[in-house]
C-alpha cells in the first residue's frame, strides 16, 4: 500500500472511531513529515466545492486525478482553499506562536472564515443545481407570498371596531330564541329597550340606539338633493340614530358640536366624503337638505362626521337621521310589541359578562316581556324565561361573529378566517415539504462533502450549522421574492376580495417579524436535512458504501403522501363549494327572476308612480309590471310581524313571519304559482281586508284549508283569499319564513317583466318613458337575477379566494414531485440504460418510474376522503339548501389526483427513457 493509501486509510480509521492508539500517533507522524499529504486533502475539498463528478478508486487514484486538473488548471489560489480552522484536527503540528496571540485575542475570526465558507459552497449550490433551487425558492416564494396576503386579509379582518375608544366595553344586545329544534339569534328591539337598559341596570353607564331597518322612510336608500338642487341623487346608508350612539362611539366630527348632533327633530349628520359631494369647499352646517322630494321634512345639517372606517362594522352608514322626535306611529316609540332598534351601551369596566347577562335576561323578561305577552294572550309567556335569553355581544366581535344573527350589515365569517388560516398553513408546509424533499433526495451529492469535511477536521455541530445556513439563505432568497410577488399581486388579490389593502411598508414591525419569520422557516425546513446529511459516517462514504438516500426514502414517501393528501382535500373542497355556488344560483327558487327589472326610486315621481306603470304595460317589450318595495331579493324591505287566527289568539302562540305590501300584478310578474285560492281583483274592493299566504305560514298556523279564515297581526282579522307556492325570499343558507302579502300602496320600486328577445330594445323604451315623467332625473335600474345573485357574493368571494389559493398549494405541491421524479430518474439512469439495452420499451420505463408515485397517490386517497368529507359536511350544515356529497366528487377529485401525479412525473419519465443508454453506461 501507497502512502496516500495507507494515509487515507489511518485518516477513515479515526474519524470512524476504530483507529488504535497506534494509528492515531502514526496518522500524526505521517502529516507531520510529509505535509504535502495535507495540501492533497484540502485540494480534494476545493476539487470537491467544484461538484465534479468522483471517481471510483483508492486515495492514491483520488490524489493523482486531483493534482493531474489542477496542473491542468494552472494551479489553485490558496486562497480559494478550505479554511484552515476545517483541518486543525490533522495539521501538522508547526507552532506559529504569532497566529496564536492573534486567535486568543480573536477567536471570532474563525467563525467569521467558517460563515463565509457556508456562503460561498451554499452560493455554488445554488447556481449548480438551477432547476432544485428554481424549484426550492420559487416555490418558498410563492408560498410566502400566498401566506402574506392571507394574513393582510386576516389582520384586517380581525382589526374591526378596535378603532373605538372603550372598545373592549362596548356591547350590542343579543337575543336568543330557543323552542324545540328552532334556533334563532336577533338584534332587533323595541325602542323602549334603550331607555330601559339605562335606568334599570347600574352596570350600563350609556345606552344608544340604531335603526336601520329600510321599512322605514329615511332609512337605507333615498334620493336626496339640496335645498338649492332640481335633480335627486341616489344614495344608500341611511340609518337612525340617536345622540347615545354618537357618545358610545365618539364619533370624531369635522364640523358641528359632536354633543348634540342627534338631539334636534330632523337633524342629519352626513360623513366628510358626502359632505365634500354636496357641499365643497364649505361648512355645511345649518345646510337643508330633502329625501325623496318630501318637502314636508326638512332635515338641517348639524354635523359632519368623520367618514367610518373601513374596519368599521358601520362603514356603509353615511348618513345618520335623528330618532329625536320620531315616532313611526302612534305608541311606536313605547310599545314592547316592534322590534326595529339595535341596542348599543357601554358597561363599567369589571363588569361579569355571563353574571350580567343573566340578570338582564331574568328582569326585562320578568317586568316587561311576561306581563305585555300575558296582557296580549300569547301562550308563550308562561315559557319565555325557558325559550328566550339576552346575550352580550362586544363590539369587536360583532364583524366576524355574527354570521348566524339576521342583522342587516355586511360582515365577515371566522369560520373564513380559520380556512384561509388552515389553507395558508398548508401552503406553507408544503413548500417545506418540497425543501425537505428536495434536500435528503440530492443527499448522495453531498454525502463524500461531508465525508472530506470530517476527514480535514469538521466537527458535526460545525456541518449542521453549514447546512442549516444554505437553508437560511434559501429561506431569506424566498422572503425577498415573497415579499415583492405579495406587492405585485395584492391588486389583484383586492378585486378578489373586494378589499383595499395596502402592503404596509411603513409599519415598524414588517422588517423584524419579515426576519424572524425567515429565520424561523428557514431552520424549520432545514434542520432535519442538516441533521441527517451531517450524519453521514466518512469511512462508509469514502469507501463508496453509502446507500444513496436510502434512509430517508421512508421519510419523503410519507411526505409526498401528505402533499397530495392535502391536495385531494383541497380539490374535493373546491369542488363541493363550485357545485354548492351553481346549485344556488340555479335552483329554482319559486319565482322568475330572470327577465325582470327594478326600477328604483320611483318613490320621487310622487303622485305619478301609477301612471308611470300604466304606460309601461303599454310597451311592446313588457310583459306586466309591478309596484311594491318588497321582493324576493336583497336590499328591499322587510317587515317582521306575529300572526294568529282570529278568535284562537288565546288558545295558539302567535307565528312571527313577514308582512309584505303588494299590488295586483305582484304575483303575475314575479311569476309566483297559486296553489288554493286567487289573485288580488282590482275589481273587488273588499280585497283590500284579503291576504295572501305562503304554504309555510299556512302549515305554521295549522290551516289545512286557509281559505276564508282570518288572521291576525294588529287591527280588525284580513281573510286569506289564496296560497302561494313557497319560494325562497332570503338567503338559501335559511329555511323559507312564513309570508303573508297584503294590498297597499308601496311606491319605491317598480318591477317590469320583460319579453324574451331584445332586451337592449325594452330597456331603451323604458328609459323614454320615464323621462317623460322624471326629465331630469337619471332613471336607475337593475336586473332582478343579477340582485340575487348578490345575495351570495360573500360566499362566492369566500370560494374564489380559497379555490385561488388551494389551485396554488396544488401547484406547488406538483413543482415539488416533479423535481424528485427528476432525481428519482437521474438516481436510476443506469439501471434505466441496462433494461433499455436489455429490451425495456419507453412505456416499460415510464411505467417503472410512475409506479412509486402513484402507489403513494392511491394512500393519500385513503386518507384525504373521510378527512374532506367531514370538513364539507360541516360547511354544507350552512345552509338549508344544500348540494349532496356525491361520490363522483370524492372520485373525481381522486382521478385528478392521480392523473396530476401521471403528467407531472411522466415527463421526466419519458424524457429518462428516452436517454441514450450509452451516456449514462459510459462510466460503468
Amino acid at each position: 500500500m501507497n502512502l496516500d493509501d495507507h494515509v487515507w486509510n489511518l485518516a477513515s480509521k479515526k474519524l470512524a472511531n476504530e483507529a488504535s492508539e497506534k494509528e492515531l500517533a502514526e496518522l500524526n507522524t505521517l502529516l507531520a513529515k510529509n505535509p504535502e499529504l495535507h495540501s492533497h486533502l484540502k485540494l480534494m475539498s476545493k476539487w470537491w466545492d467544484e461538484g465534479e463528478e468522483k471517481p471510483a478508486g483508492n486515495g492514491s487514484a483520488l490524489f493523482s486525478k486531483i493534482q493531474a486538473k489542477i496542473k491542468d488548471q494552472g494551479g489553485v489560489k490558496p486562497s480559494s482553499f478550505v479554511a484552515e480552522d476545517s483541518v486543525k484536527e490533522v495539521k501538522a503540528p508547526q507552532r506559529n506562536y504569532k497566529t496564536e496571540k492573534l486567535q486568543q485575542h480573536k477567536p471570532f475570526l474563525n467563525s467569521i472564515a467558517m460563515i463565509k465558507n457556508y456562503l460561498k459552497v451554499a452560493l455554488r449550490q445554488l447556481r449548480k443545481q438551477k432547476m432544485y433551487t428554481a424549484i426550492k425558492i420559487g416555490g418558498f416564494a410563492f408560498s410566502i407570498a400566498a401566506c402574506l396576503l392571507i394574513a393582510l386579509y386576516i389582520r384586517d379582518e380581525l382589526s374591526f371596531d378596535k378603532s373605538y375608544p372603550n372598545a373592549n366595553n362596548i356591547y350590542r344586545l343579543i337575543g336568543d330564541y330557543h323552542d324545540g329544534g328552532s334556533h334563532e339569534k336577533g338584534v332587533d328591539w323595541p325602542s323602549v329597550m334603550g331607555k330601559v337598559i339605562k335606568q334599570d341596570f347600574p352596570e350600563v353607564e350609556k345606552s344608544g340606539r340604531l335603526m336601520p331597518n329600510s321599512l322605514f322612510w329615511g332609512a337605507g336608500s333615498n334620493e336626496l338633493k339640496r335645498a338649492d338642487q332640481a335633480d335627486n341623487t341616489h344614495e344608500e346608508g341611511f340609518a337612525y340614530a340617536d345622540q347615545g350612539l354618537i357618545d358610545i362611539l365618539n364619533v370624531p366630527m369635522v364640523y358641528g358640536d359632536a354633543k348634540h348632533a342627534l338631539t334636534e327633530p330632523l337633524s342629519i349628520v352626513i360623513s366628510k366624503s358626502k359632505a365634500d359631494k354636496y357641499f365643497p369647499g364649505q361648512n355645511p352646517i345649518g345646510k337643508v337638505i330633502f329625501l325623496n322630494n318630501n318637502k314636508t321634512k326638512p332635515f338641517k345639517v348639524t354635523a359632519v362626521m368623520q367618514d367610518m372606517p373601513h374596519n368599521s362594522h358601520l362603514h356603509d352608514f353615511k348618513f345618520l337621521l335623528t330618532l329625536a322626535g320620531v315616532e313611526f306611529w302612534n305608541g311606536e316609540q313605547a310599545t314592547w310589541d316592534a322590534n326595529n332598534y339595535h341596542i348599543y351601551m357601554v358597561l363599567k369596566p369589571g363588569t361579569n359578562i355571563p353574571a350580567f347577562e343573566k340578570k338582564v335576561s331574568t328582569n326585562i323578561l320578568k317586568n316587561y316581556y311576561v306581563p305585555n305577552m300575558t296582557k296580549n294572550g300569547d301562550k308563550r309567556a308562561s315559557r319565555v324565561m325557558d325559550i328566550f335569553s339576552m346575550k352580550m355581544q362586544n363590539i369587536q366581535d360583532i364583524n366576524l361573529r355574527s354570521y348566524d344573527i339576521h342583522d342587516g350589515m355586511s360582515h365577515g365569517d371566522i369560520r373564513f378566517i380559520w380556512l384561509f388560516g388552515a389553507v395558508a398553513g398548508f401552503i406553507l408546509i408544503i413548500a417545506c415539504i418540497n425543501f425537505i424533499n428536495l434536500s435528503t433526495a440530492k443527499s448522495a451529492n453531498r454525502a463524500k462533502e461531508v465525508g472530506l469535511r470530517k476527514v480535514v477536521g469538521s466537527q458535526r455541530s460545525g456541518l449542521i450549522r453549514q447546512f442549516l445556513t444554505e437553508s437560511l439563505m434559501y429561506s431569506f432568497f424566498s422572503f425577498a421574492f415573497g415579499l415583492l410577488l405579495a406587492w405585485i399581486l395584492l391588486p389583484y388579490f383586492n378585486i378578489l376580495a373586494s378589499k383595499t389593502l395596502v402592503m404596509p411598508w411603513m409599519q415598524w414591525w414588517l422588517v423584524p417579524v419579515v426576519l424572524a419569520s425567515a429565520f424561523l422557516i428557514g431552520i424549520i425546513a432545514g434542520i432535519y436535512p442538516a441533521f441527517y446529511l451531517s450524519g453521514f459516517k466518512p469511512a462508509e462514504v469514502l469507501k463508496g458504501k453509502l446507500s444513496t438516500g436510502s434512509k430517508s426514502s421512508g421519510l419523503r414517501n410519507v411526505l409526498v403522501v401528505f402533499q397530495f393528501a392535502t391536495s385531494i382535500i383541497l380539490i374535493i373542497s373546491t369542488v363541493v363549494i363550485y357545485n354548492q355556488m351553481q346549485f344556488i344560483l340555479n335552483k329554482k327558487v319559486g319565482f322568475e327572476k330572470d327577465q325582470v327589472v327594478m326600477i328604483q326610486g320611483t318613490n320621487t315621481l310622487d303622485n305619478q308612480v301609477k301612471a308611470f306603470k300604466n304606460e309601461l304595460v303599454k310597451l311592446p317589450t313588457v310583459k306586466s309590471a309591478s309596484i311594491s318595495d318588497f321582493l324576493p331579493v336583497s336590499g328591499t324591505k322587510r317587515n317582521g310581524n306575529q300572526f294568529y287566527i282570529e278568535g284562537r289568539e288565546k288558545i295558539d302562540p302567535t307565528v312571527g313571519g313577514q308582512f309584505w305590501e303588494v299590488d295586483h300584478d305582484y304575483l303575475k310578474t314575479l311569476g309566483i304559482k297559486l296553489v288554493a285560492g286567487r289573485d288580488f281583483n282590482p275589481d273587488m274592493k273588499t280585497d283590500s281586508q284579503s291576504v295572501i299566504i305562503n304554504q309555510t305560514m299556512a302549515n305554521k298556523l295549522g290551516l289545512k284549508n286557509p281559505i276564508g279564515k282570518k288572521i291576525v297581526n294588529y287591527g280588525p282579522g284580513k281573510t286569506v283569499i289564496g296560497v302561494v307556492q313557497d319560494f325562497n325570499f332570503e338567503s338559501m343558507r335559511d329555511g323559507i319564513e312564513p309570508l303573508v302579502m297584503h294590498l297597499s300602496p308601496s311606491e319605491s320600486i317598480v318591477s317590469v317583466k320583460i319579453k324574451a328577445g331584445d332586451v337592449k330594445n325594452a330597456l331603451a323604451q323604458i328609459t323614454t318613458t320615464w323621462k317623460q315623467f322624471a326629465p331630469n332625473q337619471s332613471i336607475r335600474y337593475t336586473f332582478m337575477d343579477e340582485r340575487f345573485a348578490s345575495m351570495y357574493a360573500d360566499v362566492q368571494r369566500m370560494g374564489r379566494i380559497f379555490t385561488s389559493f388551494a389551485v396554488l398549494a396544488i401547484i406547488i405541491a406538483c413543482l415539488g414531485l416533479f423535481a424528485l421524479a427528476a432525481f428519482m430518474a437521474e438516481q436510476r439512469s443506469k439501471e434505466i440504460g441496462i433494461r433499455k439495452v436489455l429490451g425495456a420499451t419507453i412505456g416499460n420505463i415510464t411505467a417503472m418510474l410512475s409506479v412509486n408515485f402513484v402507489k403513494l397517490v392511491f394512500i393519500a386517497i385513503v386518507i384525504a376522503t373521510p378527512i374532506a368529507y367531514y370538513a364539507m359536511t360541516r360547511w354544507l350544515q350552512d345552509f338549508t339548501y344544500r348540494v349532496p356529497l356525491s361520490w363522483w366528487m370524492f372520485a373525481l377529485a381522486g382521478v385528478a389526483a392521480i392523473m396530476i401525479a401521471l403528467l407531472t412525473v411522466s415527463y421526466q419519465s419519458i424524457k429518462a427513457a428516452l436517454m441514450n443508454p450509452v451516456k449514462s453506461l459510459k462510466t460503468e
